[in-house]
Formats: C-alpha cells, sequence, structure tokens
C-alpha cells in the first residue's frame, strides 16, 4: 500500500514514498481505508528524532476514512462505516484502529473535518477537563488560541460554561472571537501576566518563558497545564497552585463526547488547509504546522 514515512531523522524532505504491506488486524480492531488524517506538531518532532523509534517510521496519530474490515470482537461498527478514529501510522492507505477510540463521523461532518479532531480534541479535552477539572464560572487562560489544540480549547471551555482569555496573533483576533473567547490578548503587544490575575486554570501549549509567566496569573489553588514542559515544583509551591505536564492517552469515553458535541454543532472543526496525499503535499504541511504559525488543523485529503 501506498505510505509516506521516513528512513532517517531530519528535515521534512526525508518524508519518502514508501510501500509497504496493508496492516492485519487484531479482534479489538478495524481497518479503516484512509480519506484524510491531520498533521500534528508531534508529527515533526517525531521526525527529527525527538522521541526516537525504528525505520521505516510511518508518522500520524488521527485518520478518517471508511471501515473496511471488522475484528471478531467488534460488535458496534461495520464494514462501511464513515469513522474517525485516534490510530498510529496514519499517513498511509489503509490504517488500524482500536474499536473503542474510533467513533461513527456524524453525517454533518466531512472526512476532512472529522481527521481534525481526535488528538487535538482529545488533547484539549483532558487537558481542561482531565487534568485541568474546569468547572461553570472558572476563568480559563488558553495560550496559542488560534492553534490546532487552542482553537478546540477555547470551544470546550465555553462548553463547560468557563470565562476564556486568550493569547494569539492580532490578524487573529477576530477568529479567536468567533470561536467564543470574550477577552483577546495580543501575545506581540501585550503581557498577558498584566492582562490577566487570579485565574483557576492555565493552558500552557508553548512553555519557556510563556511558562514562567503563567504562575502569577493563577488564584491559590489554581491548575497550570503544560502540554509541553514540566511546571517548576518550587514555583508551584511558591504561588499555592498545582501544575502538570501530561502526553494525552486517547480513551473512548473521551471521543464519544467530542463526537457528541460535534453531531450537535456545539463543537465547530476548524480546518486551515488542506494537503494532497503526496510526498510534495505532506512536506509542505510539515512546513507549515513547524512555523508555529498556522490557524486551525491542517489536513491531509486522500481521497
Amino acid at each position: 500500500m501506498k505510505t509516506i514515512a521516513i528512513e532517517a531523522f531530519g528535515p521534512a524532505e526525508n518524508l519518502k514514498l514508501v510501500t509497504l504491506d496493508k496492516p492485519t488486524i487484531k479482534d479489538n480492531q478495524v481497518l479503516i481505508e484512509t480519506y484524510a488524517f491531520s498533521i500534528n506538531p508531534v508529527d515533526w518532532k517525531r521526525r527529527e528524532g525527538y522521541m526516537g523509534g525504528d525505520f521505516p517510521m510511518v508518522l500520524g496519530g488521527d485518520v478518517a476514512g471508511v471501515i473496511v474490515e471488522v475484528g471478531a470482537d467488534v460488535t458496534d461498527l461495520k464494514v462501511g462505516d464513515r469513522v474517525f478514529a485516534n490510530a498510529a501510522r496514519t499517513y498511509a492507505e489503509y490504517v488500524r484502529a482500536r474499536a473503542e477510540v474510533t467513533s461513527i463521523i456524524p453525517d454533518t461532518i466531512s472526512f476532512e473535518e472529522a481527521a481534525s479532531i481526535p488528538l487535538a480534541g482529545q488533547t484539549a479535552w483532558e487537558s481542561l477537563v482531565d487534568k485541568g477539572k474546569i468547572k461553570e464560572g472558572d476563568d480559563v487562560l488558553i495560550h496559542a488560541g488560534a492553534g490546532g489544540v487552542g482553537s478546540l480549547a477555547i470551544q470546550l471551555a465555553k462548553h463547560f460554561g468557563a470565562y476564556v482569555s486568550t493569547t494569539a496573533s492580532k490578524s487573529n483576533e477576530e477568529f479567536v472571537i468567533s470561536l467564543g473567547a470574550d477577552h483577546f490578548i495580543d501575545y506581540k503587544t501585550e503581557a498577558f501576566e498584566e492582562k490577566v490575575k487570579d485565574y483557576d486554570l492555565v493552558l500552557d501549549t508553548i512553555g519557556g518563558d510563556t511558562l514562567e509567566k503563567s504562575y502569577s496569573v493563577l488564584k491559590k489553588g489554581g491548575r497550570l497545564v503544560s502540554l509541553v514542559q514540566e511546571p517548576a515544583e518550587e514555583k508551584l509551591r511558591e504561588h499555592g497552585i498545582e501544575g502538570i505536564q501530561f502526553s494525552m492517552k486517547p480513551t473512548g469515553a473521551r471521543l464519544k463526547e467530542l463526537t457528541t458535541l460535534l453531531a450537535e454543532n456545539k463543537l465547530v472543526p476548524v480546518v486551515t488547509e488542506e494537503y494532497p496525499f503526496t510526498v510534495e503535499g505532506v512536506r509542505e504541511a510539515h512546513k507549515q504546522s513547524q512555523s508555529g504559525h498556522t490557524r486551525g488543523k491542517l489536513v491531509i485529503k486522500a481521497k
């Protein structure tokens, strides 16, 4: 089958067309014919060697398509279903996924839109709900609200009844407001730590100076959730707050919640750009993702 993979760590040019065997599935899995998959920052980080691994390495963390085979233990999905899933090795014509983290795509959602949700959506949900313990009336600061995780996190935070401030560039002000943000902060010209204080929750997707300046905006007992950097214990004690860094682990329950919100139009996918399922297309998508200036999600259209 057609696959795009790397055989050595390095730049986007290392992505190559490779022919591999179609995956075989276990009893608890389904085989999906790929219609679309998304590009996530973790992809280029793996490509550059930050996480190790064996070659040929097929990247990717989520997929949308049509089921062509179901495992013996799978009872709630069938051949022909339009689905999206959290899965690995998704830069391929066929992808296997655990049935538990595979869900039917709502009728109003395209394959491309569906492909943008599983990894970023589960990350946003786990950040805010499972780790952040968000509740109605919370004041929440979401860094990089125009990005893939941020754009979904804003919507989820509003769904749970929070007041949302977010940082983004001036060109994205109207965009993040349209997603539901109550307070926009231009990260290039404004110091967010001077604009907000006594907040209940901060979602950090950037790290570095952004993380360092985030401790002070939280109230006693507040929560700092970072996707990229472990908060410093001494800083947490100094400010009387909780902090955590985590790597998302997908669950079926979370994907079901996201599917319901999509079906009810309470969560809107944000696909900024679609690229063809070619070496050139995937390379360009990687470069755009790595630029750090992407609004919403980048999706590869396979069919």
